[in-house]
């Protein structure tokens, strides 16, 4: 399965509505769940979007910012390892061990992007100083629009060059240790998820 130029087009735009959804947390774009149903739709299988994303969501209910410190990125993880599942025709456990990987390099990505920001807040600061209220939504709008790119780029790079081949000559590659320990932990942090959500909703099992 090939991925068209209006499915390219389509994934960019959700990659940037998902990068911003990340920073702006109003519509929860970001989130695997939705992430991964939405990257489904748009490649034609919904079923795999879905069931990826609600193992994702379980792995990802354990991530958050605390302070200073970045969770790993659960909206690229869950576009990427969406797009490679479902044009390589892999396992919902392949996505886990693509998926896991790629949120700690996301997590690099947003580290460079809040830092980058800084520039345009100390700026809003100036302007706010000034009373230039076209220049200070000016700065909040570039800053958006890194963290879009943060997940744009890396979406349109991956699904312009990906192919069936290719995603099984990666997976491949990577000795079978590290993918089945992926795989593994994958499934304990879905078990951690859940045992989460239980205790929040006061169950007693």
């Amino acid at each position: 399965m090939g991925i068209s130029t209006v499915q390219i087009v389509l994934l960019v735009i959700f990659g940037c509505i998902a990068g911003m959804g990340s920073v702006l947390d109003s519509f929860q774009t970001h989130r695997p769940l939705i992430a991964c149903t939405v990257v489904g739709l748009i490649l034609g299988d919904v079923k795999t979007g879905i069931l990826l994303g609600g193992t994702l969501e379980m792995i990802a209910l354990g991530w958050m910012n605390i302070g200073a410190a970045q969770s790993p990125d659960s909206a690229l993880a869950s576009i990427i390892s969406t797009i490679l599942v479902v044009v390589g025709h892999q396992s919902v456990a392949n996505g886990i061990a693509i998926a896991l990987p790629v949120a700690v390099a996301g997590q690099v990505l947003t580290v460079f992007a809040r830092t980058v920001t800084i520039f345009f807040q100390h700026a809003a600061d100036k302007y706010a100083e000034d009373a230039n209220f076209k220049m200070l939504d000016i700065c909040h709008v570039a800053a958006l629009v890194v963290q879009a790119l943060r997940v744009a780029i890396p979406t349109f790079l991956v699904a312009a060059v990906v192919s069936p081949e290719g995603v099984q000559t990666l997976l491949n590659s990577i000795p079978k240790v590290v993918t089945g320990g992926l795989t593994v932990a994958g499934g304990m942090i879905v078990v951690v998820g859940y045992a989460m959500v239980l205790n929040m909703m006061g169950a007693k099992y």
